[in-house]
């Protein structure tokens, strides 16, 4: 056994003969690899000069098969929108052959662009629109502050636009961004809420890392937060409070601590990414959670428009109708208390006549067949006259279906009978109602 042993760890050593040199080390051979193992040598270059040209001809080879993709694999930004980046990053035996996978540039394809970005048709047309002086003011030195980097001074990364409804806090917020140049990252806030536990979360910090993603690009950008207390607010004791809406608070702060640190579940990238001004409108501030909105993560915008932005901003509502700008300030001072969306669905009132003369002559039952797959297309209307005698008088009939839904509680007959009672006495009363 001793000797079966020894004659299989035996090995045999002999020079091996290459390129006429009769020097070199040997490697050994075993009675175990079998007899097929053959003798080899180390390979030494017989002169310098060999040398030096192979190493021209390797630097020749190499300029003539340079990537024009190459300058890809020194990006590091992070960006999971562009797949071009990690052409060049790997062996190029994981690759996939030309003109498929990572070697085609589809970056500029529908399918890669985020799902929240907002891009503006308004071209910084605005002069027919009216941006308040303070509005426009608070925006710009918010958003300027944070692409600044200040000493010694942190600055809230967040800016709650927060007031009464219908007073155009998102419409001027688009407005300043078109000023601007940004196409913000939108968010509604139906998307903080899901079936699923943390998703809105993650969707949260989803589209704070593709703005930042367009920061590194060399774009400004924002993330744009609509309605902010309905999706995450608590509106009173019925309304229910979720695992969600704790996580979409708690991340907003994460985020305002850590602006430059944000990460998605399940991975973690010590690179640091830019940082993104998140802007986020709402009416009630105070159903936010109170850590929310302190001064250091979040600072807060009350918008209330005076008379001149009320007239600024319905002058750019009545332009293009061509009503003067008197009779634009009688109307405005005509209804005081109204919101600003009030003098749009007005506007949108004055249709209401030639809508109807339409249908009367095409006939109820055509109707469908008019404004649907119809050869003829859609029909056209010409703009109609809008004098400020019929602008008062629609502008007075939606004044009296808004009291109507104040004086008129319904709910509360209902709750108190099951029938309807006295539900109809407020009409019968005042002789509008027929049935």
């Amino acid at each position: 056994m001793a000797t079966a042993v020894s004659t299989v760890g035996a090995a045999t050593r002999a020079p091996l003969n290459l390129n006429g040199s009769s020097a070199g080390a040997s490697v050994p051979t075993s009675g175990f690899l079998g007899s097929s193992l053959k003798k080899h040598t180390n390979v030494r270059f017989p002169s310098s000069s060999r040398t030096t040209s192979m190493t021209v001809k390797a630097a020749e080879n190499e300029e003539k098969n340079t990537d024009k993709w190459a300058h890809l694999a020194k990006d590091f930004s992070d960006d999971q929108l562009d797949i071009r980046r990690g052409k060049g990053m790997v062996d190029s035996l994981f690759q996939a052959p030309a003109d498929a996978g990572t070697h085609v540039p589809i970056q500029s394809s529908f399918e890669y662009e985020s799902q929240g970005l907002r891009k503006y048709d308004i071209d910084n047309m605005l002069g027919d629109f009216y941006i308040a002086p303070a509005f426009m003011d608070k925006l710009v030195v918010h958003i300027t502050k944070n692409f600044l980097n200040l000493p010694n001074i942190k600055i809230p990364l967040i800016l709650g636009v927060w007031g009464g409804k219908g007073q155009g806090k998102s419409f001027q917020c688009e407005l300043v961004f078109a000023k601007l140049g940004i196409n913000p990252i939108m968010m509604s806030a139906g998307e903080l809420e899901s079936g699923n536990a943390g998703e809105p979360a993650k969707l949260i910090r989803q589209r704070y890392r593709e703005a930042a993603d367009l920061i590194a690009k060399g774009k400004m950008c924002a993330l744009f937060i609509n309605d902010l207390d309905a999706g995450a607010g608590r509106m009173g004791g019925t309304t229910q409070y979720t695992v969600n809406n704790q996580m979409v608070n708690a991340t907003l702060m994460n985020i305002a601590d850590n602006p430059t640190n944000v990460q998605l579940p399940g991975m973690y990238n010590k690179q640091d990414n830019a940082r993104v001004p998140i802007i986020v409108t709402g009416n009630d501030f105070s159903t936010l959670y109170a850590p929310l909105i302190r001064d250091g993560r979040m600072e807060k915008f009350y918008w209330a428009p005076t008379r001149e932005d009320r007239i600024g901003v319905c002058t750019g509502i009545f332009k293009t109708d061509k009503v003067p700008a008197e009779h634009v300030v009688k109307l405005v001072d005509a209804f005081p208390g109204q919101s600003i969306d009030f003098f749009g669905a007005l506007r949108a009132r004055v249709y209401d006549d030639e809508v109807r003369k339409w249908v009367n002559s095409v006939g109820v039952d055509n109707v469908g067949k008019k404004l649907v797959n119809s050869k003829d297309g859609p029909p056209v209307f010409e703009q109609p006259e809008m004098t400020l005698q019929k602008l008062m008088e629609y502008g007075n009939m939606l004044v009296q279906e808004q009291e109507n839904v104040k004086r008129v509680q319904l709910a509360d007959q209902y709750m108190s009978s099951a029938a309807l009672g006295d539900a109809n006495k407020d009409a019968i009363d005042r002789g509008t109602f027929f049935g």
